[in-house]
């Protein structure tokens, strides 16, 4: 069960990151039109707008993984409260058979 979980998130992963280059080739500009003194302005940008793609790209990956890391320790702590829940219920209660008469 743990390995198919692991394939969906390794998908999820791959999906999220074909998304991403998609939003890259929309950023980019390919106008010819400009002469040469706006190029070097132009150029300039273009290495702030890909700092700040990379930025953001890096931002998603942290929040991605964690959202990863936290959705495990919620499954975590649930598993432990539902095992903690299946020992009390099979627990021994002598109280309970004293005052059933079951025990002496």
């Amino acid at each position: 069960m743990t390995e198919i979980s692991h394939r969906r998130s390794l998908g999820f992963l791959l999906l999220l990151s074909l998304i991403s280059v998609q939003f890259l080739s929309g950023f980019s500009d390919d106008s010819k039109s400009k002469n040469d003194t706006k190029s070097d302005v132009h150029s300039s940008s273009n290495g702030m707008k890909g700092s700040t793609i990379l930025m953001l790209c890096i931002a998603i990956a942290a929040l991605v993984g964690l959202s990863f890391v936290l959705f495990r320790l919620w499954q975590k702590k649930k598993r432990e409260e539902q095992y903690a829940r299946l020992l009390k219920l099979f627990e021994e209660d002598d109280e309970l058979e004293l005052e059933l008469g079951l025990r002496d």
